[in-house]
């Protein structure tokens, strides 16, 4: 298997920065997250891109940036929540081990609050994270190796069923 040795896919707020530093520390290999290669290439944040260029342009900023990483990097990597609406990306995420990080409502709403910092629910952000997981759960679960549950557990937690899932030997 070429490219990362594990990938992380799940809604905004679920935790895939945290828990893939965590499990790239585990499993010692280095961690990257195309949100954060985004933003260095781009030099604005992503609601910053939204906003100046709208949700098209930075779509596929984000395939550009999933298909580099996917290419070039061995370790854990976390995609952006949005990243597996590309048909391109999910079929290239076909011969890679990817995990879904899942979480309901509730625990998203906790989360991700009002964040203004979330561009797709700044406004009446519950009903928005619902429409957003209807329109993407069974992407992110086309993609899936793995499904593991958020709620209610640490980041600790979920990289310890994450790696007991994919039976993955910690260094």
């Amino acid at each position: 298997m070429s490219g990362p040795q594990l990938v992380l896919v799940g809604p905004m707020g679920v935790g895939k920065s945290t828990v893939g530093r965590l499990l790239a520390e585990r499993l010692g290999v280095g961690y990257r997250d195309t949100d954060d290669d985004i933003v260095a290439e781009q030099g604005r944040t992503i609601a910053e891109i939204f906003v100046d260029e709208g949700e098209q342009v930075f779509r596929a900023i984000e395939k550009a940036a999933v298909h580099r990483a996917l290419a070039g990097h061995e370790g854990v990597l976390a995609l952006g929540g949005g990243s597996i609406l590309d048909a391109d990306t999910r079929a290239l995420l076909a011969g890679q081990r990817v995990v879904y990080l899942s979480m309901d409502v509730e625990e998203a709403v906790k989360r991700t609050g009002l964040n203004q910092a979330r561009p797709l629910l700044a406004v009446n952000p519950r009903k928005q994270w619902r429409e957003l997981m209807e329109a993407r759960r069974h992407l992110y679960e086309e993609v899936a190796t793995a499904v593991v549950a958020t709620d209610g557990r640490t980041p600790e937690e979920v990289t310890q069923v994450a790696l007991d899932t994919l039976e993955l030997n910690e260094v």
